[in-house]
């Protein structure tokens, strides 16, 4: 079998097989043979016919599902003799099938390419570092949060506040207070002083008992077209934050010697966790730089690949419940983007010859049997799946791919202070 290569860019290919009858002959006579016993001829057994009649009358028959039979065993043989991996279904055309002569045909296919990476300088890369400053602010505004989420909740009888929880029936009525069939709702919390149930409506809900009706105005539709409402009031709730003390500590964290613990916890769990976003920043702004500038072609097949695979998640966690045509437009960009990192990546990985020890693994696992002490058995359990070692492998070439790069980064601090963060938040 004689392959021709053509590449016709950097990563579109295309064979041409040509295949002479000796190599063709035996797999072809076995193919007739096997043809034959799928007939009747009267005069012959099934599998008997000789083969000058069976080629005079179903020749074409024979070639044609021969043909069809065998372009992908030749073709995958010849992928197969290459060492070549393509990222899409081959295209096959120019069929040429002689019998006693040749077999010749055209595949084009796609291959994943290969990226030719610039020489890097020093500050070839300019990154912005978010530095965030926190305040007391952020520890109080956490741990009234934590609070929040041990609350307990008790049923009022004597008159709601702002803050409270109200369980009610809200009626729609018309401008003469009659009720609008079928645009009632049943069993809706709401709570007082949370949009749209701030403002004047606010007024109205407060002091309120079971049973109480009262009427409000709130939005129905995204334009903003108020509607009046009859809420009938069916039971009142209220959250009780527990006491900020010790007793609260060893329920909220029980890792925490003290409520003076507890706040330095708090306070390092809001500092890694900034450092974290800044982290996440960086990265993403190096990595956008990195395909800026190499800006690597790709197959669109790959793309699309991506694309499919991306757009499969989403509506999976979505229970497709969303429009997969806007989805596949939405993450499109996004599916070239990593794309882009992926084969970038690879390229730097082969280049700087990096690449990960069983020991790097293993030393990995200990830190985090050393950080969760309590979970050491599952730990242990969940690595030895290869494909979770594998992915641990992945993350720390990443961690070495960032560290090279950032070599070549001017990174600037730019600080940033949570209380204008939250100042902007109240704004809108």
């Amino acid at each position: 079998m004689k392959i021709t290569i053509k590449e016709l860019n950097t990563f579109s290919r295309e064979f041409v097989i040509e295949t002479p009858w000796s190599e063709v002959e035996q797999d072809f006579n076995k193919f007739s043979a096997d043809f034959s016993k799928k007939i009747k001829i009267p005069g012959f057994r099934p599998g008997k016919v000789p083969k000058k009649i069976l080629m005079d009358r179903f020749q074409p028959s024979i070639e044609a599902e021969y043909v069809e039979k065998s372009v992908n065993k030749y073709y995958s043989k010849a992928l197969e003799e290459k060492t070549i991996t393509p990222v899409n279904q081959g295209s096959v055309s120019d069929i040429d099938f002689k019998f006693e002569s040749h077999f010749n045909f055209k595949v084009s296919f796609e291959v994943e390419p290969k990226i030719v990476l610039p020489k890097l300088r020093k500050n070839a890369f300019k990154i912005e570092k978010t530095v965030y400053v926190t305040d007391e602010v952020d520890i109080d505004m956490a741990i009234e949060d934590i609070r929040m989420r041990n609350a307990d909740i008790q049923t009022v009888a004597d008159g709601s506040k702002i803050d409270d929880f109200i369980i009610c029936d809200l009626q729609e009525i018309d401008a003469s207070g009659v009720p609008i069939i079928g645009e009632k709702l049943e069993t809706k919390y709401i709570k007082i002083g949370q949009t749209p149930f701030d403002g004047s409506n606010q007024d109205k809900l407060v002091n309120l008992k079971p049973e109480q009706k009262v009427n409000i105005e709130i939005p129905k539709s995204e334009d903003g077209r108020l509607a009046n409402y009859e809420l009938l009031v069916k039971n009142v709730e209220r959250q009780v934050l527990p006491e900020l003390n010790d007793d609260f500590v060893k329920i909220a964290d029980p890792q925490s010697k003290d409520l003076e613990d507890f706040k330095n916890r708090v306070s390092q769990q809001i500092h890694d966790a900034y450092n974290q976003k800044t982290e996440e920043s960086v990265t993403q702004q190096l990595c956008d730089a990195v395909i800026s500038k190499v800006n690597p072609e790709f197959p669109q097949s790959m793309a699309d690949s991506y694309l499919t695979h991306m757009v499969n998640d989403v509506m999976g966690r979505n229970q497709g419940q969303l429009d997969i045509e806007k989805v596949r437009e939405t993450y499109k960009p996004i599916a070239e983007q990593t794309l882009k990192w992926y084969l970038i990546r690879k390229a730097l990985v082969s280049d700087q010859s990096f690449d990960i020890s069983k020991n790097e693994v293993d030393r990995f696992i200990e830190e985090k049997k050393i950080e969760n002490p309590q979970q050491e058995k599952e730990i242990d359990k969940f690595y030895k799946k290869p494909s979770n070692r594998e992915r641990v492998e992945e993350n720390l070439i990443e961690k070495k791919v960032l560290a090279y790069l950032t070599e070549f980064a001017k990174i600037k601090d730019v600080k940033i202070y949570t209380k204008d963060l939250r100042n902007k938040s109240e704004v809108k």
